[in-house]
């Protein structure tokens, strides 16, 4: 297989998916651009603070990278290139694309709040807390090992006599003071930004050039060696503060900026791959069952390692808290959720389909055992094929880079990790439709944010010290539960709201059955371990009794989800009953409004023939008066006149008009219309003495109010 041909294809699939069942989902879930997001209504400079797309981007992406989707498919490699790449294709369009962006998209619409509070609203507060739970203390394993990663990249070699052996440890030394000085770049590319409103372009290209200079400065200068043990404390440290400061101080300029190493290293991937175009001996597949195992231990059946394996390159449960802990709490506009998680996780997806490439290239070296760790594998492969371009002196450099990538993705995932634990540590306390204000005694002295963060940091770096890797194994189907559960809470919610979930059935349900059989596989294993005894049965029975403990919640959550979904269907079903009535009783009442309509332009048009036809008669005698006034004296015309107003009236009174005519009586101002005083001879006070003009009424209707002249009271 050619690997610029088989990026190229995957890249081009990528972009399709995101372009058409992106926007699909968009239109199907009601994405308002017009709406308010959590981080303009909630604002407070701290957590919730508005970012422009491409600096949100930056950390959403950064967060999320770490180094997973470059692990999962070099390990799953060994299953061939072609149910690697089908499964990222198909994952992240259809499973990842769909999990992070509704996760996303449902936390915009919950002020910001977690996947936990997702599910409280659409399951019942019961899954709300199981999920917390679970989340916790899968964040705190995420703390362990990232933390770990960080610390063991940045640690010194010693030698025998315990001295610091300097040149094996150059490479993680300038690691180590290159990350440092990022660090304070970051802060400082946040304070002019931010605090003084430097235009973010210029502010970029001055803090990518500082991100070489650093590079440049660290490779040549790093006086900082320290044991993997300090490293973990000062790394514990650094988390509980970049936790609880304010985003845009730290979390979002480095994040942002740290986007731009990974941007780096993928595009020095592309040329690579592209100028070189190597036709990897990587075979398409290798059978259903791992016998390969380059690292001593096979991944067993295709179904489900492959599936738990890869999970950054394809669907990760990490990334709804991600998406739903941070993210969501800085999203500028709605319309950006698309780019930034539905994309997001598509680039991630082309960054697994560079490390297939990556593996294949150097697929013997890997395939015998000689080079197995996935980021030495990861930086070897592209550093190899870029300097078959560029020429051998370039290889150092562009190895060091990707390595560096690498270490900076697990250090921004690693803090993000410890501020989203110190969230769901407080929304296990908070009830349903209350915030942490509302809370008193012990449980608002533990959910403060720096007891909370203290508590999470602790937790991380003592399991980092101790024996996190006895447990890691779990967190491949710890992952993949979260997202399974991840799908299934928005299922939920987006059913109970009324909107379309059907994206989301089949998904969540793979995700599963993936889930369950991995953990049924795990726990089988350990049940063996114990049946063989030795010096790991302790582990065995910790492992054993997680992977049982998990299987329960998963189980527990699927029938609470089962049957949240069944009270929407049932609620719909009524919706639509009553939506159906509502519709029968619009359209009677359209039927009515019609018919009155006709009613009364036919009553009012008999109205006007009956009184066209009751003037007709006047009309014939005014035109005999006037004709016979030419030859008539003054008398005679008085008293056809006189017939013909007596004709009038007579018409009128017909129709129910009466004259007003209440002379001696007391005004009154609801029939007269008082236009002229009289005098105290004219009679009672009060009372009108002259009717100036007649006013008239038709049945009990004014029809027009009488003029007339009243006594003074």
């Amino acid at each position: 297989m050619n690997a610029a041909l088989f990026l190229i294809i995957g890249c081009a699939v990528l972009v399709v998916g995101y372009i058409f069942y992106g926007g699909w989902l968009a239109k199907k879930w009601g994405v308002d651009n017009s709406r308010v997001t959590p981080a303009h209504e909630l604002e407070d400079g701290k957590d919730y603070c508005p970012a422009k797309a491409p600096v949100l981007m930056g950390h959403h992406f950064s967060s999320i990278a770490g180094a997973g989707p470059i692990n999962g498919p070099i390990q799953a490699a060994v299953f061939g290139w072609v149910p690697v790449m089908l499964w990222v294709l198909i994952g992240g369009i259809f499973f990842g694309g769909v999990h992070d962006y509704g996760a996303l998209f449902a936390s915009i619409r919950h002020k910001g709040e977690s996947i936990g509070e997702v599910i409280g609203d659409a399951i019942g507060a019961k899954a709300k807390k199981l999920f917390i739970t679970f989340a916790y203390l899968t964040l705190i394993l995420v703390v362990a090992a990232f933390a770990s990663i960080v610390a063991n990249t940045f640690k010194a070699t010693y030698t025998a006599d315990g001295l610091v052996d300097l040149e094996a440890s150059a490479a993680n030394a300038s690691t180590a003071i290159i990350s440092i000085m990022f660090i304070v770049m970051a802060i400082l590319f946040g304070f002019f930004v931010y605090r003084r409103n430097a235009p973010l372009g210029i502010a970029t290209v001055i803090g990518v050039i500082g991100i070489v200079v650093c590079m440049v400065i660290g490779l040549n200068w790093h006086p900082i060696y320290l044991s993997y043990t300090v490293w973990m404390i000062i790394v514990g440290l650094y988390i509980g503060v970049a936790s609880v400061t304010p985003v845009w101080i730290l979390l979002q300029p480095r994040d942002y900026l740290s986007s731009f190493l990974l941007y780096g290293m993928m595009i020095l991937a592309v040329v690579g791959i592209v100028g070189c175009h190597p036709v990897v001996d990587m075979p398409a597949f290798t059978g259903f069952y791992d016998t390969l195992a380059p690292s001593g231990t096979s991944l067993g059946y295709m179904f489900p390692a492959l599936f738990v394996t890869i999970a950054c390159g394809a669907v990760s449960g990490f990334h709804s808290l991600v998406g739903s802990g941070t993210t969501s709490k800085q999203l500028d506009q709605e319309k950006d959720a698309k780019p930034i998680a539905y994309g997001g996780m598509l680039i991630e997806c082309a960054l697994a389909l560079i490390s297939v490439c990556a593996v294949g290239y150097i697929w013997a070296s890997y395939a015998d055992g000689t080079t197995t760790t996935p980021t030495v594998v990861f930086a070897t492969g592209l550093a190899s094929m870029f300097s078959e371009v560029f020429g051998d002196g370039c290889y150092n450099a562009v190895y060091s880079m990707l390595i560096l990538a690498v270490s900076a993705f697990c250090l921004t995932s690693v803090d993000t990790a410890t501020r989203l634990a110190r969230y769901m540590f407080a929304e296990f306390f908070v009830e349903p439709g209350k915030t942490r204000e509302d809370l008193t005694g012990w449980k608002r002295v533990i959910t403060n944010p720096y007891v909370a963060t203290g508590i999470t940091v602790v937790a991380g770096v003592a399991l980092g010290l101790t024996g996190y890797a006895k447990i890691w194994a779990l967190f491949g189907a710890a992952n993949q539960l979260l997202a399974a559960l991840g799908l299934l809470a928005v299922c939920c919610w987006l059913g109970k709201i009324g909107r379309n979930n059907k994206m989301f059935y089949f998904p969540m349900f793979f995700m599963l059955i993936v889930t369950l059989t991995s953990l049924v596989f795990t726990i089988k294993a350990q049940v063996v371990g114990i049946m063989a005894g030795g010096t790991g049965v302790v582990w065995c029975y910790i492992r054993g009794i997680i992977g049982v403990l998990l299987v329960i919640l998963a189980i527990d959550l699927v029938v609470e989800g089962i049957r949240a979904l069944g009270r929407n269907k049932k609620a719909a079903a009524k919706a639509d009953e009553y939506l159906a009535l509502a519709q029968r009783v619009q359209a009677d009442f359209d039927n009515f409004r019609r018919r009155n309509e006709g009613v009364r332009a036919d009553a009012f048009a008999e109205g006007q023939r009956k009184v066209a036809t009751a003037m007709l008669p006047v009309l014939d005698n005014l035109e005999r008066a006037l004709a016979a006034a030419e030859n008539a004296d003054a008398d005679a015309l008085k008293t056809g006149v006189e017939m013909t107003r007596k004709q009038m009236v007579a018409a009128y009174e017909k129709l129910g008009v009466t004259p007003i005519d209440r002379l001696g009586e007391k005004f009154d101002p609801n029939l007269e219309e008082a236009i002229m005083q009289g005098t105290a001879d004219d009679g009672e006070p009060g009372t009108v003495c002259m009717v100036l003009q007649k006013g008239y009424m038709m049945d009990k209707t004014v029809l027009r109010h009488a003029m007339v002249k009243v006594v003074p009271d």
